[in-house]
């Protein structure tokens, strides 16, 4: 199956957290999108990778993507090395995207910025013919993608574009709450986290809605890029 986008995330959640307006978007206009989680997000305070799993297929159906698939690489142990590029390499190749969709280049958790860098690397030894892979008793051919957009999570950092994700508020608010176990429940019996409480659930409307006021719209999300991005007329930036 060849995928318009392939969204990574080094969480189940990050994706729906940062970037599933922009998906649901693409998704009803026929793009091709899949989503590749890099860990099962063990380590959690609350909930178990089991819930998480479900939570994650739940939040797939919402968004109508083509697939999900998880590399179960280590929570907050993965290392940006040979191994594990490798395996992101074979997912990429696999899928053939045209655009990767992956973690903030900072933030707070740690895998989210090793997270971005791994994935940004695999993208580009993609393209090497001369590292060959094999999945599924079959050699894969080499792919690099046209483009690596890094979404943003925790911190305001400053987006290099926005996307309108107008009319797509509610969809992205579905996806996020399919993780029931993680985000603010008042009759919930687990221990607080710094994404549990009422205020980061607020949150994630109102950073969309302020997205969308700088760009004169109602919501919005952000992205950083790796290298300039071109259009072939400046009507096209309207």
């Amino acid at each position: 199956m060849k995928l318009d986008i392939l969204a990574v995330g080094s969480h189940p959640d990050d994706v729906e957290l940062s970037c599933s307006g922009t998906i649901a978007k693409e998704v009803d206009r026929g793009k091709k999108v899949g989503i590749l989680d890099l860990t099962r997000g063990e380590l959690g305070t609350r909930g178990t990778a089991e819930i998480r799993n479900k939570e994650a297929e739940a939040a797939a159906e919402i968004l109508g993507v083509s697939v999900r698939e998880n590399l179960e690489f280590s929570d907050a142990f993965f290392e940006n090395n040979t191994a594990h590029k490798l395996e992101v390499v074979k997912m990429i190749r696999k899928y053939r995207p045209e655009i990767v969709l992956c973690n903030a280049v900072e933030d707070r958790h740690i895998d989210h910025g090793r997270g971005a860098k791994l994935v940004s690397e695999a993208c580009f030894l993609s393209g090497l013919r001369k590292i060959e892979t094999v999945l599924d008793g079959k050699n894969q051919e080499a792919w690099r993608p046209k483009h690596v957009f890094h979404y943003i999570q925790w911190k305001n950092l400053k987006p290099d574009f926005v996307v309108d994700i107008s009319g797509y508020i509610d969809k992205k608010l579905e996806s996020v709450l399919a993780y029931s176990s993680q985000f603010y429940d008042e009759n919930s019996k687990e221990p607080e986290t710094p994404i549990s409480s009422s205020n980061f659930l607020d949150s994630i409307t109102y950073r969309a809605r302020d997205m969308g006021r700088l760009i004169n719209t109602e919501h919005a999300e952000g992205f950083n890029v790796e290298r300039h991005v071109a259009v072939d007329s400046i009507f096209d930036l309207i």
